[in-house]
């Protein structure tokens, strides 16, 4: 059996500047391999979200890119949103239009810029998941967490629900936490019974569209509105028009997850990463003794002079020299060069807001 997969790809990858812009996203660049990440996530999804199944959510501006990057993919499965209006608007607005062509279908949602090196336990996950989703549970991914991680949400588990063959097994979901201090997560992992919230979400449309109608009723009225608007031909028309109504950005986990019924975890060790930073790029590339990475073009060179875990990004092919570093980011894209210790690489939207002007 098959699901349908939506895939959010409307970021703009703020925190990995110079490289993302709000031109040419994150999502959209190759910062790992040869594909982009947006490839990357369609084709570690074919097996189970054939390319007809699969559907896009964006933006207009990136409708272009994504049909360039994805050639096979169906040009009415690329949906584009007006205005970003959060996750329960994007991933609502996916299971409307899959709803329309299958009123019980299995949708996964996914975002575009995440990294997942275990394609194969990510592939048994899902299908395990869908087994459970054509229940009627609302089902998601729990990441195994390895360190107090704060920039994430965590998901405390329950009782078990059921368990699935290599080692998988589903558990009622407890709560939902948003991103904790320090020492609440150091007391979560200790604990156990927690995983991180890498908001990959499996379940029946009508089950999801049910659950925001009741939760975030303005945003149910928006898509029922889009519902029509498609069993009468006229979806992008439909779109436009009630799209405006919506005034707020709600995410699917506060707005809908934290007050549903009949949500399960399926916690998951898949080698997962969501590319949010510079630091984090590091991580994914091979390092020399000195714990010095890079990724440079062909003609490109690292010199390291006394150096000492620091990471080169760069796409020109000009030698690039440190001397008496240790523990920075070095990107060049040859119109913007940034320099940042790997600890504050945070800073870096501070840099986006400063040059958009806020």
């Amino acid at each position: 059996m098959t699901i349908y997969a939506s895939i959010l790809a409307g970021g703009s990858g703020t925190r990995l500047w110079p490289l993302s812009t709000k031109a040419l996203p994150k999502q959209f660049l190759a910062l790992t391999g040869s594909q982009t990440m947006l490839q990357e996530t369609v084709a570690r999804l074919a097996p189970v979200a054939p390319i007809d199944q699969t559907y896009v959510v964006t933006f207009e501006d990136y409708r272009g890119i994504v049909q360039d990057q994805l050639p096979t993919l169906p040009s009415a499965n690329i949906i584009t949103e007006p205005a970003g209006r959060g996750t329960a608007a994007s991933i609502g607005l996916a299971a409307t239009f899959i709803a329309a062509r299958d009123p019980q279908g299995v949708m996964g949602s996914f975002h575009a810029d995440h990294i997942i090196t275990d394609v194969a336990a990510f592939r048994r996950a899902l299908r395990f998941a869908e087994e459970i989703a054509r229940a009627g549970h609302l089902v998601t991914l729990g990441i195994q967490p390895t360190y107090p991680e704060t920039g994430y949400g965590y998901i405390q588990r329950a009782e078990l629900l059921t368990q699935g063959g290599d080692g998988l097994a589903a558990y009622r979901v407890q709560r939902f936490v948003e991103k904790p201090e320090r020492t609440v997560a150091e007391g979560f992992l200790q604990t156990g019974g927690y995983a991180w919230n890498a908001g990959i979400f499996v379940w029946r449309v009508d089950r999801i569209l049910d659950e925001i109608r009741a939760h975030v009723p303005a945003v149910g009225r928006v898509l029922d509105a889009i519902a029509a608007g498609i069993r009468q031909g006229r979806a992008v028309e439909a779109l436009h028009t009630a799209w405006p109504e919506l005034r707020e950005n709600v995410t699917i986990d506060v707005g809908v997850l934290e007050h549903a019924r009949d949500l399960a975890v399926i916690p998951v060790d898949i080698g997962w990463n969501d590319i949010g930073n510079w630091a984090q790029i590091a991580t994914l590339h091979a390092a020399d003794g000195d714990r010095n990475g890079a990724r440079l073009p062909d003609a490109g060179r690292h010199i390291a002079i006394e150096t000492r875990d620091t990471f080169v990004y760069s796409t020109t092919g000009r030698t690039i020299a440190t001397a008496g570093m240790e523990g920075f980011v070095v990107i060049d894209t040859g119109d913007a060069l940034l320099i940042c210790p790997k600890e504050r690489v945070q800073l870096v939207k501070k840099i986006t807001d400063a040059l958009a002007g806020n």
